[in-house]
């Protein structure tokens, strides 16, 4: 499958970059599931796992991941204190329904939410639009709940901006509902009516559509239709956990294993706390609903309380200043070789980290975009990037120490092997 620079909020390219020695301790910002603990575990394991590298034992591919928080590649890697309260979590038993409660109670509280907002912790944010939704479209309505996604006695339209569809909307349509495409204000206007269940805001479009993410929450407010966005990959900056619901959008849909580094199979629904508990009466634990499907365990919950309260005392400037430092290090290696250029850019939303994208001349290096990002993929050890038809495309926040390095010198390696 080729991996594209498609500006999305999933699919966008993730820049390169390289690690810092005398800045910051990298190892302390940077571990991963690498860490000493882990390998300690490895050394007690017999069977399965006793490598130390269980995908390997599969015979799976594990990869240097210059293209970011991709869920096709595992979303990110969760810090060690956030493994380390899962497996507390895992020794016990609870009401999960309790436990979503208290989590929420405890997220919102760390975030520092308008009064009357809560948080559901979810099997990722799909999960969250889809469990939000039904939550608007059934409220407590015991009938409702289990006759999803059969929409009969409901609302059932969704109203969106036509440069907001994308694949994520598939969560929407799970629920029975009819999506209304709008582009201009007077469409939207005209669009609203007595079925109109919610307006939908994909984020990371912001830029595409006619209104913008204020206005299109003040327009919800005035037709008395709630309003959801979907915000999945827009942390950092960390502000955009709370900016949001104080902008007055009712429900939120966050990813929790892109930067915070949660769980990969959790994700957050903040909203209005009706409307929370009502996503919550739709999905796991509880059985005959649309979201029983998208189980999200004790353990998840749990570390994605954790995951937010370390992501919040995180130094973020500093993060910032390594990720840009990478980038500078690892260009001025590329280049030194006759032809090759680097470019860099930090998405306005959405992925919002530093970007580096890598172009040549091909009277100087023969080599097509495609088949240097196959090359790279096919190489040992695998490095993955992402490719657009003019060149390669990077970024370095999820990069493990010394990783920088490897890529600088494999990709020197490739632009020499084709150079004219």
């Amino acid at each position: 499958m080729p991996l594209n620079l498609k500006w999305t909020r999933r699919t966008f390219v993730s820049s390169l970059g390289v690690i810092g020695g005398s800045m910051l301790n990298a190892r302390k910002l940077f571990a991963g599931s690498n860490s000493g603990a882990a390998r300690a575990a490895a050394e007690k394991m017999t069977g399965f796992g006793a490598s130390g590298n269980p995908y390997e034992e599969l015979g799976v591919t594990t990869v240097i991941n210059g293209q970011g928080t991709m869920t096709m590649l595992g979303g990110s890697l969760p810090r060690p204190e956030v493994e380390a309260v899962m497996a507390l979590g895992g020794m016990h038993f609870c009401s999960i329904p309790e436990l979503e409660v208290a989590a929420g109670k405890r997220i919102a509280e760390m975030l520092k939410l308008p009064e009357g907002y809560s948080a559901l912790v979810t099997s990722g944010a799909a999960a969250a639009m889809q469990s939000g939704l039904a939550g608007i479209l059934t409220g407590d309505n015991e009938q409702f709940i289990q006759q999803l996604p059969d929409v009969t006695g409901m609302k059932s339209e969704v109203i969106i901006q036509k440069t907001h569809r994308n694949g994520f909307d598939h969560q929407l349509r799970n629920t029975g509902v009819k999506l209304i495409e709008v582009e201009t204000r007077d469409e939207l206007r005209r669009a609203v009516n007595p079925k109109t269940a919610m307006m939908h805001f994909s984020n990371f479009a912001n830029s595409t559509g006619h209104i913008k993410v204020d206005e299109w929450v003040k327009l919800a407010k005035e037709f008395k239709v709630p309003c959801f966005n979907d915000a999945a990959a827009d942390t950092p900056p960390v502000s955009h956990l709370w900016d949001y619901a104080n902008m007055g959008y009712d429900l939120i849909a966050f990813s929790g294993g892109k930067a915070i580094r949660g769980p990969q199979c959790a994700g957050l629904l903040i909203g209005r706390k009706d409307l929370v508990a009502y996503a919550l009466l739709n999905n796991s634990p509880h059985e005959d609903t649309i979201g029983r499907s998208q189980k999200v365990g004790k353990e998840e919950i749990i570390g994605m309380v954790k995951a937010l309260e370390l992501y919040l005392r995180e130094d973020h400037a500093a993060l910032e200043k390594e990720w840009w430092r990478r980038l500078d290090s690892i260009s001025t290696e590329i280049t030194k070789i006759r032809g090759v250029t680097a470019a860099f850019s930090v998405p306005d939303i959405a992925n919002h980290v530093p970007h580096m994208e890598i172009y040549w001349d091909p009277r100087h290096v023969s080599v097509t975009p495609q088949d240097a990002a196959k090359e790279l993929r096919a190489g040992k050890p695998s490095i993955v990037l992402g490719r657009n038809e003019r060149g390669l495309g990077m970024n370095s926040f999820q990069l493990q120490p010394g990783e920088e390095k490897i890529i600088a010198d494999r990709l020197v390696q490739l632009f020499r092997a084709h150079s004219a």
